[in-house]
């Protein structure tokens, strides 16, 4: 089985050995097609005004300067000389729940996968919630290989990817797995931090808050905020089937 592995955090990036050392459990023939720098927060947006730079950094090794979308594509289209058999994108350093998934380069990383037609998975490290450790890859390497197999042996569709998240745990004490729906928070985390340069002009940062929401069971939030790997069926298709018929009637 060949597999291709991208992230957003960058190809230094901690979680991407993490991934790599996953992959391997899985199979011999991994490849990694990775952004040169830090890639977060950029969804699933496309180079279309740069060039993308080229550079192998080792032996299936591989930086873009781009991003995580482009690294898939680089991959697909370009640096393999034949498709691969699966697209993993992270491990995310930090967890990528409820609307987390539209801003992840993690997740866009594995749609394009999908894109292509190539079953993807999307894995991500909550950290955070345990007591204000630093993040810790420990959970995700420990557990990361017997879920992406038991995902792949369920059968993928092509039109969707499968979200897995890692709770803040020691591996021993990860509480189980459950297979949830995408949550939503009841509140916003997202801030506006404004500072003064030198010279006193105004710049601004966007700011996330560590807050914990109050989840509904049955979501990824609340997998997670109990102990649980998370894994989430995403689909490309982002059709709203209810409304469309509503809709439908009125026109």
């Amino acid at each position: 089985m060949r597999i291709l592995i991208t992230n957003d955090d960058g190809i230094h990036a901690p979680g991407l050995k993490s991934l790599e050392k996953i992959a391997r459990d899985i199979s011999d023939d991994v490849w990694v097609v990775a952004p040169e720098f830090d890639q977060s927060g950029v969804s699933h947006s496309l180079s279309l005004n740069d060039p993308m730079r080229l550079r192998e950094i080792g032996p299936r090794h591989f930086a873009v300067k781009g991003t995580p979308t482009d690294c898939v594509i680089m991959g697909v289209r370009h640096i393999l000389d034949a498709k691969p058999d699966m697209v993993l994108s992270g491990v995310n350093r930090g967890q990528n729940l409820a609307e987390d998934v539209k801003y992840s380069g993690t997740i866009a990383g594995a749609f394009e996968g999908a894109i292509l037609g190539v079953p993807a998975m999307a894995l991500s490290q909550a950290y955070g919630f345990g007591g204000g450790r630093g993040v810790d890859y420990a959970c995700a390497e420990a557990h990361g290989a017997r879920v992406v197999r038991t995902c792949l042996d369920a059968g993928l569709p092509l039109d969707c990817v499968v979200n897995i998240n890692f709770p803040d745990r020691a591996p021993d004490d990860v509480a189980g797995l459950q297979v949830v729906r995408q949550g939503r928070r009841d509140q916003n985390l997202l801030r506006i931090d404004a500072r003064h340069d030198g010279r006193g002009n105004p710049y601004y940062w966007l700011a996330f808050e560590r807050k914990r929401s109050t989840p509904a069971p049955q979501t990824d939030l609340h997998a997670i905020y109990n102990g649980y790997i998370s894994v989430t069926p995403l689909k490309l298709d982002m059709t709203d089937e209810a409304l469309l018929g509503s809709l439908a009637e009125k026109f």
